[in-house]
């Protein structure tokens, strides 16, 4: 009898003692992946911050943290020992990696009003989604092609095919207002242990619209607003230097060529 009790509270420490030994390896599993991938530690913003921000004043914004060194960007800052009296050159969002070139000086700094219209251009703003903005990275200054597409009605002899063309090239953008970010909104980093190598600014994704103004001629103007109220706009950055091929209607036949 005093047998099968000892064997029986044996047992019981036994399977005690293996489930504090499960629970600690769980706890310690993240930090061996990180440290088996050579971490290094990073600045990442924890809250949104605007445009235009002093360094100085976006330190309690800001987060050290430990990713692994090969998803790291070469240009992501450790410290802001290096970057006083810069600002923020666009908004930055929670999550994101803060990387040198999202700190500029003051008057490099490119705000609504400061880009000067070309003369006998106007301008036309239009709101569009992030994704369909470059991610949301564009600033005044910057040139974008529009491309316009159509569900039906982009060509004349097949009045019910889509269409897709890009149909305004090197276009100036005089000013860019993002819509508020929705609290909570940005997605956490991934997890190393998952053994996913994604790039750390891609762990935040930014919300809202943003509403875009463009210097253009009095034709392309009429495109936009046409295209805004019936059709549908992607952007692409495109600088003055970027190849031309001459304009293409694209449908579906013409994707996979």
């Amino acid at each position: 009898m005093k047998s099968r009790l000892l064997a029986g509270s044996a047992a019981a420490l036994l399977a005690v003692i293996g489930v504090v030994l499960v629970f600690s390896y769980a706890q310690g599993a993240d930090q061996r992946a990180v440290q088996n991938l050579a971490p290094v530690d990073v600045l990442v913003v924890k809250a949104a911050i605007p445009a235009g921000t002093p360094v100085d004043a976006m330190r309690d914004s800001l987060v050290t943290q430990q990713l692994p060194e090969s998803a790291v960007p070469k240009s992501a800052l450790h410290t802001l020992g290096d970057s006083a009296g810069k600002v923020a050159a666009v908004d930055l969002v929670p999550g994101e990696t803060l990387v040198a070139e999202r700190l500029v000086a003051p008057d490099a700094l490119k705000t609504p009003g400061d880009v000067k219209v070309p003369a006998g251009l106007q301008e036309v703003s239009f709101q569009l989604e992030p994704q369909r903005v470059v991610g949301g990275q564009l600033v005044p200054g910057d040139h974008v092609g529009i491309f316009i597409s159509m569900s039906g009605g982009g060509i004349e002899a097949k009045p019910d095919k889509e269409t897709t063309e890009l149909t305004i090239h090197k276009v100036l953008v005089t000013a860019v207002q993002r819509g508020p970010q929705a609290a909570g909104s940005a997605q956490p980093t991934p997890n190393p242990s998952s053994g996913a190598a994604a790039d750390p600014n891609a762990s935040a994704l930014p919300t809202g619209s943003l509403l875009l103004t463009v210097a253009v001629s009095d034709v392309d103007a009429s495109k936009i607003v046409f295209a805004s109220e019936f059709a549908k706009i992607w952007l692409s950055k495109e600088p003055l230097d970027a190849k031309d091929n001459g304009p293409r209607i694209i449908q579906r036949s013409e994707v996979y060529k």
